[in-house]
């Protein structure tokens, strides 16, 4: 454990509400870095690699004490079916350094980096689960390697594949925490996206220590429902960054972001008013919301 992250834990022990970045794929994306065919925007860190670090230091400029490194499409499969597997460690390893290196040239050297792990496909080809263990693994380590303080499980949709790269996770003795993304069913239960209650989602992170569990990349009109049910089966802390997208547009490729129609920064901040009432330790955003939305939200928390 770093001695930033303890700085971080004791603030939260004590009461504080941490804020985490905004959106850093999709900011990147804003500012001109090119997507890869299924892999988003992962190859940011090589090819764009002043953009990736000009919005991690936007980020902390605004007030954010956590900054995620651009690594959630770098996973070893989508890296694959994006014909850059061989680019996987380089990738990792400078997606947490150039986190690094904006906080280095900040004013505050406490700023906690993430290393941003995730499993999400965007051709629908899933690895194995033991495949996923051994990539995941390979992943965080490269991360703690490179310096990350802290792992960033982002977009867990689904309890196996959840537990398994928490598990590989674990092993780089990190702290290690966990984002869910959620849906409401028909029958008006939270779930995960899959659609597996949150509650078993939650009863299997039992069996796991780690320290906050954040619903993130889910509508914001869902975040007051699953904070609830959350909080319902969890004591330890809690986050939030949700994302808001978009409108659709036909001249749009299906890979990128369309940013018409994203919740205002004013409105955000007005809507994380409920959630911090519930008590949670954490909040940020999540694709779509930029920097604007981390500065009117610092702004409310240091008013």
């Amino acid at each position: 454990m770093t001695h930033r992250y303890q700085k971080l834990a004791k603030r939260i022990e004590a009461g504080e509400l941490i804020l985490n970045d905004g959106a850093t794929g999709t900011e990147i994306e804003r500012r001109g870095v090119p997507q890869l065919e299924n892999a988003w925007n992962g190859g940011g860190a090589l090819s764009h690699p002043d953009i990736v670090r000009e919005v991690h230091r936007d980020y902390i400029g605004a007030g954010a004490q956590i900054i995620i490194s651009n690594t959630f499409a770098t996973c070893e499969h989508a890296l694959r079916d994006a014909g850059m597997i061989e680019h996987f460690e380089a990738l990792n390893r400078r997606g947490v350094e150039l986190a690094i290196e904006a906080r280095d040239h900040s004013a505050n050297p406490d700023i906690v980096v993430a290393g941003g792990i995730s499993y999400w496909s965007w051709t629908g080809d899933k690895p194995t689960l033991s495949a996923l263990n051994r990539s995941a693994a390979s992943q965080a380590q490269i991360m703690k390697e490179a310096g990350a303080d802290l792992l960033m499980l982002e977009m867990m949709i689904d309890i196996d594949r959840m537990c398994i790269t928490l598990e590989a996770a674990l092993v780089t003795g990190l702290p290690v925490w966990v984002g869910v993304t959620c849906m409401i069913d028909d029958q008006g239960t939270v779930c995960l996206r899959n659609g597996e209650p949150l509650s078993q989602a939650l009863d299997a992170l039992k069996a796991y220590e780690i320290p906050l569990i954040s619903i993130m990349h889910t509508k914001v009109d869902l975040v007051d429902d699953g904070l609830r049910a959350l909080k319902n089966d969890w004591s330890g802390w809690v986050g939030v960054y949700a994302h808001s997208q978009g409108g659709k547009s036909k001249k749009r490729s299906k890979h990128e972001w369309v940013f018409d129609g994203v919740i205002s920064p004013e409105a955000y901040c007005t809507a994380s008013e409920q959630w911090r009432a519930q008590g949670i330790n954490m909040l940020g955003c999540c694709c779509g919301l930029g920097v604007e939305h981390i500065k009117v939200l610092n702004r409310s928390l240091t008013a």
